[in-house]
């Protein structure tokens, strides 16, 4: 979101950060500590895919503090890892953009929030939609969970960090809409496609790598 030290005022930051250590420590303690510290594969996968997030984190566009747009890829990760896994890894990565500048860290709670809470739990909340309304299809499953669940999951981070900067009074709101509410559909189609197709190739050559998708339910039973 490119949030600058002084861009939010008063007490605001501190319950952004409380609120996002509470989840935080909620994922902690739904972590499958067992199953990560004895898979070694698991934890490889775990650790590359937070690198390839701070990467990709680090690519953004945007005009004034607070307003910029990138990818989240938090749908991949929810779908790969669950959404425990995917917030600790996402926010392995915050602490890694942060750390080199690109945000703040009176942000940080801010940046948990928009971009890394709210995408997972949106992911998280379709493919249980998908899973109990829908029939268990290959297909089904790419374009709802995956393509579509990433464009709304980037949409929500995206009209929840412009309302909250207009709560907050950080910008007016016609600034917030011509700066970002508008360009947010422009991102929507992009993040699926990115998602779709991390999701495809993980799908075909490696369905053990994802957490949420089984391979004999959706592909041979068919």
């Amino acid at each position: 979101m490119s949030i600058i030290d002084g861009l939010l005022t008063g007490a605001a930051p501190l319950w952004f950060h409380a609120l996002f250590v509470l989840f935080l420590l909620l994922a902690l303690w739904r972590l499958p500590w067992g199953v990560l510290l004895g898979n070694r594969r698991l934890q490889h996968l775990f650790f590359g895919s937070t690198v390839a997030l701070t990467l990709l984190w680090t690519l953004r566009a945007g005009i004034s503090p607070g307003l910029g747009i990138h990818f989240l890829g938090m749908t991949t990760l929810t779908l790969m890892f669950g959404w425990d896994l995917a917030i600790i890894s996402a926010t392995l990565a915050l602490l890694g953009v942060t750390w080199v500048g690109l945000e703040s860290w009176q942000g940080f709670g801010f940046n948990g929030i928009c971009t890394i809470l709210l995408p997972a739990l949106a992911s998280l909340g379709i493919l249980r939609l998908v899973e109990a309304r829908l029939a268990k299809n290959f297909f089904v499953y790419l374009f709802c969970c995956a393509f579509l669940g990433a464009a709304v999951a980037v949409a929500l981070a995206g009209l929840a960090a412009a309302l909250l900067l207009w709560w907050l009074e950080v910008y007016p709101w016609d600034r917030i809409s011509q700066e970002y509410v508008m360009l947010l559909p422009l991102i929507m189609f992009p993040e699926g496609l990115l998602n779709g197709i991390l999701m495809t190739g993980m799908m075909v050559f490696y369905p053990d790598w994802i957490r949420s998708f089984n391979a004999r339910t959706y592909i041979d039973d068919q």
